[in-house]
């Protein structure tokens, strides 16, 4: 599956949630992450970032999509991030 990830996180801990989203995902801006991913894998991040983050004060959104056949891509100004990116 095709995810998209974006969060809003306090800065005490934004850089264990950035550290711990490319483990797992391309960073493609600040506070955004995407890539293919498997459910179980999908699972272990969430939990992952749920030890991490603070419920009552952060916030992490997840997009799920089946495939990204229909979708496209449009870019205005710098690109940032990308596949080479992933740890």
């Amino acid at each position: 599956m095709f995810v998209i990830l974006v969060y809003d996180i306090k800065e005490k801990r934004v850089a264990k949630v950035l550290k711990k989203c490319r483990e797992y995902l391309y960073w493609v801006q600040n506070s955004v992450f995407e890539g293919e991913i498997t459910p179980v894998k999908l699972n272990i991040l969430k939990e992952e970032l749920n030890d991490i983050i603070m419920s009552d004060e952060d916030s992490v959104i997840i997009y799920s999509f089946r495939t990204t056949k229909y979708s496209s891509i449009d870019i205005l100004g710098v690109r940032k991030g990308g596949e080479d990116n992933i740890l």
